[in-house]
């Protein structure tokens, strides 16, 4: 199937490091892309929740932005989360971010005021109008408090062509069929959580926006390759070597587990913004024993 827009099959949810003191550290992120691109991601997505946006000021975003755009030189896209509960914000993120060249925007349904299908449709639909980026929807029920129905999904694939995919973080396949069925040609379907990539695969998702690519990039690759070309077996396999670290991965607020993984390979200072806490050591040892 022929994609409104190739996002990549691997797209990785890059944490933001900081240094021991709490500040953003650009020449960790700098390396920490690289890396990323080195071991199977095709697309680095900046200050997502995985990059403790909600903590993060829009400079620091934006810089990080940058940062990371210097880093790939090319060799892999780049996605903005413009993601707010309020419509100007999330406007004026999507026009900050195309002066610094990003290749395309997330954008979430709007969280904490619990908008009806009405106004999850005119939130997308005055971000879309705003820009001619890429637009990936982005699905989560479980932090929103809403969820987008899948009707809402292709009512506003069918009328705005730069909206081009959705990040589906909820494990209803049914509601996965019925994008499916209802949306345009093109429009791309992503798991949004590690564990479904696969059962996602089944019906006919794109690829993966990950977590635990930071540590597993070439495996995931190896897994959506193998079930796109035919190899069953080995592509279950995969997913079933992987699963304990799928769900140990998160066996607290992400970023934290992976930010420890992170930090032990040394690519990072183990450091995570409050409210969110660093993990102590006998959850590191459980976390450490899975993923060795």
């Amino acid at each position: 199937m022929v994609c409104r827009y190739d996002i990549g099959e691997v797209i990785t949810a890059m944490v933001t490091p900081f240094d021991k003191k709490g500040a953003v550290d650009y020449n960790a992120a700098e390396n920490l892309a690289r890396y990323l691109i080195e071991h199977g991601t095709d697309t680095i997505l900046v200050a997502g929740t995985t990059g403790e946006s909600p903590t993060l000021t829009h400079e620091e975003e934006i810089e990080l932005l940058s940062t990371v755009k210097r880093a790939t030189a090319g060799k892999a896209k780049v996605i903005m989360n413009a993601s707010s509960n309020c419509t100007e914000t999330a406007i004026r993120t999507a026009k900050l971010s195309k002066k610094e060249d990003t290749d395309a925007l997330l954008v979430v349904v709007p969280y904490y005021n619990k908008p009806s299908q009405k106004g999850m449709t005119e939130h997308f639909g005055a971000v879309a109008k705003s820009t001619d980026l890429p637009i990936i929807m982005y699905n989560i029920p479980g932090r929103t408090g809403v969820n987008m129905l899948p009707e809402t999904v292709a009512n506003l694939a069918a009328e705005y062509e730069n909206i081009v995919a959705i990040k589906q973080s909820h494990p209803d396949m049914d509601a996965v069929t019925e994008m499916q069925i209802l949306c345009p040609d093109g429009f791309s379907i992503y798991s949004g959580d590690d564990s479904l990539t696969l059962p996602m695969l089944a019906l006919g998702a794109r690829g993966v926006i990950s977590v635990v690519s930071h540590i597993y990039g070439s495996e995931i690759k190896s897994m959506i390759r193998n079930y796109k070309t035919g190899e069953l077996i080995p592509a279950l396999n995969m997913h079933k070597m992987l699963y304990p670290a799928f769900r140990k991965l998160f066996m607290a607020p992400n970023p934290v587990p992976v930010k420890a993984v992170l930090a032990h390979k040394g690519l990072i200072q183990e450091y995570v913004r409050r409210p969110l806490v660093e993990l102590d050591e006998k959850e590191k040892k459980e976390l450490f024993k899975v993923i060795k």
